[in-house]
């Protein structure tokens, strides 16, 4: 009877010691996972509501007619957290670059960067369209 109890006692260490060189292996594999960065999809929305947000009233249209770039810089500012970089560029129907100064916050410069193209429509009697060129990326 006595060999029975040693038997069990073996049996039931090697579970344990099997038990616990897997867990470690399980442990050691999730502290060595890089974390995917994510954000893009939820830049891509911000910039999007942002955008219309400006256009639902005319207030885009109207900032790029008058060449505004400062009413637009502090617009996208105010409605953008601050977390969040943005460098916006202005181009005509013909892809020429309308506006003479940066309009944007801060520098651009991460690996991350989402990039939305937006068209907006001048409410004046004479019809233009612009290309909006909108960058956006997370401050580090």
């Amino acid at each position: 009877m006595m060999k029975n109890e040693k038997a069990q006692v073996r049996v039931l260490e090697a579970f344990l010691a099997v038990l616990l060189v897997f867990s470690a292996f399980v442990v050691s594999a999730t502290l060595f996972i890089v974390p995917e960065e994510s954000g893009g999809e939820e830049l891509d929305s911000l910039g999007m509501q942002v955008l219309l947000a400006l256009d639902k009233e005319g207030l885009l249209g109207r900032f790029i007619d008058e060449g505004n770039w400062t009413g637009l810089r502090e617009s996208l500012k105010a409605l953008l957290p601050p977390a969040v970089l943005f460098n916006l560029t202005v181009y005509s129907e013909s892809m020429q670059k309308l506006n003479t100064t940066p309009i944007s916050n801060q520098a651009v410069k991460s690996s991350q960067v989402t990039c939305i193209e937006y068209v907006c429509a001048s409410r004046n009697l004479n019809f233009r369209y612009y290309i909006l060129r909108l960058q956006l990326a997370m401050a580090k």
